[in-house]
């Protein structure tokens, strides 16, 4: 697994490129906008670990150009207390964040929680599964929505073909986060919550719900359109 930081802060960057190798990762590092964008684009990368506050273009125009064109995993690293900055991230795309300063054990832990989405399954893929117009094909990773192909990251569809399996039954909140990231969620933790808003715009149209919310409980994705839900 190779891994791409982009952080202007250099002795950072020394230190978790060693971090990272006892950890078994090869790792390089870049210290400017403009270059790590060009490194995540036409590098042969697992990851990339991007910094908000970068000289020559900040990490959020990297993350919205790298959206156009990859779907390589990214994990923000965002200023404490920043809500603002942690949300801007997932909505363009990244797939988890991380505020500074870090304990780097729990940047292992949210590595290995990626990686883990992308890392090829043992068992066979289950068979395509269609759901109130939605299908899936899990051994291809493919998704479309009335017949039309929807491009999805592997984080959306991991939570889509969760919520599908078990269409009609609520899935908590606090599970999702078990199996995505393998933390517990907590009140602040937004990451589900805009990976469940991108499958909304992805997937819904015409106003009809596909993913509502139960209150203080989790997601149900509907068997039909028009399925009660008490809230």
């Amino acid at each position: 697994m190779r891994i791409l930081i982009i952080d202007d802060d250099a002795e950072l960057c020394a230190l978790l490129r060693e971090f990272l190798r006892r950890e078994g990762y090869a790792s390089e590092c870049e210290n400017e906008g403009r270059r790590g964008l060009e490194a995540a684009l036409h590098g042969d990368f697992n990851l990339v670990v991007l910094d908000v506050m970068l000289p020559g273009i900040d990490g959020f125009e990297i993350l919205r150009r790298l959206r156009q064109h990859s779907k390589v995993p990214v994990l923000m690293l965002t200023a404490r207390g920043e809500d603002t900055d942690r949300i801007v991230g997932l909505e363009l795309g990244a797939d988890d964040y991380l505020s500074k300063p870090f304990n780097t054990r729990e940047l292992a832990a949210r590595i290995r929680a990626i990686l883990r989405r992308i890392e090829p399954r043992d068992a066979p893929a289950a068979g395509r599964l269609e759901v109130n117009g939605i299908a899936i094909e899990p051994g291809s990773r493919s998704a479309w929505r009335n017949g039309q192909p929807v491009e999805l990251t592997t984080f959306e569809f991991d939570i889509l073909e969760t919520l599908m399996r078990t269409a009609g039954r609520v899935v908590s909140r606090d599970a999702l986060m078990e199996q995505m990231y393998n933390r517990k969620a907590t009140p602040y933790d937004r990451s589900i919550d805009m990976h469940i808003s991108h499958l909304r715009k992805k997937l819904e149209q015409d106003g009809k719900p596909l993913i509502k919310t139960i209150r203080g409980v989790g997601y149900q994705f509907s068997r039909t359109y028009d399925e009660e839900t008490v809230q």
